[in-house]
């Protein structure tokens, strides 16, 4: 019998990357040889840190996006990049295919992440089975759905009106800040105007297979209507795709694996250790988001204003190494008695730790699981694609934090961030239910991994499909 291989197929962004890679691990555990195909400017970044420490099983196989030396969206054509890593991935996807069969390995199910509809067409041409692996929560999925499915005139007029509201079914009462910044008319994100399309392309080749699977990074609990949302594809609950070092302790070696994976540490955790159980502020906006000088400003005084000690995320480039007499913060003396500012952490690293209290964070769907799976309260700061979604979630689903709420100029002002972050760590009876419900979900999302789990369950029943493949 043929050892059973999966071809991973992963768009380059880290914020693919990681779930990825959690989601091979896991099939590996199961026995289960994985193959994980990605940009080559994306594996050369992540080979020294992780082809030396990953499991036997796990190969690599790099194909050329046409940006080999990385692709930066304000600088080049999204929709060119979109044609080429289009093209160039279906041929290496191909060679895959016919290489690994020629070994006496062959490949017996492709999974492909968000954005790389055309690696099912691949799949399809060789007749090998594929399943679409869904990196953001099954709520996301639906919407586009709807939206695609006799939805669209509704949501397109949601914009203009602060009042708009729509009940798509089995879904939460949604506002147009709750829906995908891309289904907005008013979001200006022209150099992602291929997200869409892309999205409808996705669900287009889901519509022509039969009983198309969606593997999702959530778990049943979390989202118990919203995986049966969709009649007609079978959405399978797999999540939460964070090392599991922070979930079971299976594996140790995937504590390398947590935040960004092309830094290394920093000090941060000597320091959080000086502090008192919940009394730190964490604020991380992710790998992509740039906050305006402004921003980061009336972040800065409403941290002073609250007077309690914070680990606040500045990325370099944020750090305005290019002009840092414009780009320094104007209290930057004052922060830095207070709290500590670093270019990187691991985040996760941080959310275990016991002194922290709240996380101000952009909402990605990643640092939102992760909240969920540390037990830690949010400030919710959503900016754009499916981070008002979980934003909604977290507020009034999950109710495990509060939204901040921008001024007419799209700014969060200094007295709305201490009033959020007041609320969450020091709110009597609003703040305690938040920590009660973050404790709770703490929980449930480690129930779900666990032998006999949720998660853990279906996983193995995919994973026995793909050995009836073979």
């Amino acid at each position: 019998m043929v050892q059973p291989h999966v071809l991973l197929v992963t768009f380059p962004a880290q914020g693919h990357i990681n779930p990825c890679l959690q989601f091979a691990k896991r099939l590996i555990r199961m026995g289960i040889e994985v193959t994980f195909a990605t940009s080559v400017f994306a594996h050369r970044r992540m080979a020294k840190t992780t082809t030396s420490t990953l499991s036997k099983g796990l190969n690599f196989a790099a194909f050329s996006d046409g940006y080999d030396d990385g692709f930066k969206a304000d600088e080049h054509d999204s929709q060119h990049y979109m044609s080429e890593i289009k093209s160039c991935g279906s041929e290496t996807l191909k060679d895959i295919i016919l290489k690994s069969s020629d070994e006496g390995r062959p490949v017996t199910s492709l999974v492909y992440s968000l954005l790389l509809p055309w690696a099912a067409k691949v799949a399809r041409e060789f007749h090998i089975p594929c399943a679409l692996l869904w990196i953001q929560p099954a709520t996301v999925l639906d919407i586009y759905y709807y939206y695609f499915n006799g939805y669209e005139d509704a949501i397109k007029g949601s914009t203009n009106d602060p009042n708009w509201c729509i009940q798509l079914p089995r879904l939460p009462l949604l506002k147009s800040q709750d829906l995908p910044s891309f289904l907005l008319s008013s979001s200006n994100e022209e150099k992602y105007s291929f997200a869409l399309p892309t999205f409808k392309e996705q669900l287009d080749t889901l519509d022509v297979e039969e009983n198309p699977k969606v593997l999702v990074n959530t778990f049943d609990a979390l989202e118990p209507k919203e995986l049966k949302a969709i009649e007609k594809y079978n959405l399978i609950g797999i999540g939460p795709l964070i090392p599991s070092t922070f979930l079971d302790g299976k594996d140790p070696l995937d504590s390398s694996f947590c935040g960004d994976l092309f830094q290394k540490s920093n000090d941060y955790i000597e320091w959080l250790n000086s502090k008192a159980k919940s009394s730190v502020v964490y604020i991380s906006f992710g790998s992509l988001l740039n906050l305006s000088k402004n921003q980061k400003e009336e972040i800065a005084k409403g941290l002073i204003e609250i007077k309690k000690p914070f680990l606040w995320v500045i990325r370099d480039q944020e750090n305005g190494k290019g002009d840092e007499k414009e780009e320094k913060l104007s209290c930057m003396m004052e922060l830095e008695k207070q709290g500590k500012i670093v270019p990187w952490c691991s985040q996760l690293e941080v959310l275990t730790h016991p002194s922290i209290g709240c996380f101000v964070s952009h909402c990605g769907w990643n640092s939102t699981l992760e909240s969920l799976s540390s037990g830690v309260p949010v400030v919710a700061f959503p900016h754009w694609t499916d981070q008002g979604t979980n934003a909604k979630l977290i507020e009034d689903v999950w109710k495990t934090g509060v939204r901040l709420k921008k001024n007419e100029d799209g700014v969060v002002e200094s007295e709305e961030i201490k009033r959020c972050i007041e609320m969450v760590m020091d709110g009597g009876e609003k703040g305690e239910e938040m920590r009660r419900n973050a404790q709770k979900w703490k929980e449930l999302a480690r129930e779900a991994v666990k032998e006999g789990g949720s998660s853990e369950m279906n996983l193995k029943a995919f994973v026995q499909e793909v050995g009836k493949g073979c």
